[in-house]
């Protein structure tokens, strides 16, 4: 039995003329899908980050924001879920996965920090 392509739609060519098969939607498709939706994802400030950030008054540009997502795309291609983010005078905990900025707190603040599986320095 043979198969040929048209329309996008998987067609036998022998016996079952006219008869379309469909080949179910499979995991790459799925996968595809969902590596197109977390592109346009940005990294996002939680509530409890943003009062934190207000408090300590740590503020971030757009440019920084860029800096940070970027360090977040590569944490995330490195397999890391829970970071600590170092940038400029200031660390943020950061929920990897959901792209989330979890807490905010000034370096000097700093003592132990735990439940993290990875950390990096912005520049």
């Amino acid at each position: 039995m043979s198969f040929e392509i048209q329309n996008g739609q998987i067609i036998s060519s022998q016996g079952n003329q006219g008869r379309v098969e469909r080949k179910p939607r499979g995991d790459f498709e799925r996968l595809y899908l969902e590596s197109l939706q977390k592109a346009k994802e940005t990294v996002k400030l939680s509530a409890h980050a943003q009062e934190r950030m207000e408090k300590r008054q740590i503020t971030l540009s757009e440019e920084d924001m860029v800096k940070i997502n970027d360090a977040v795309d590569t944490l995330e291609k490195k397999g890391a879920r829970e970071s600590l983010l170092l940038y400029k005078d200031a660390a943020f905990i950061a929920s990897i996965r959901n792209k989330t900025i979890i807490t905010a707190m000034k370096n000097e603040e700093m003592e132990t920090i735990t439940n993290i599986d990875s950390a990096v320095s912005i520049r």
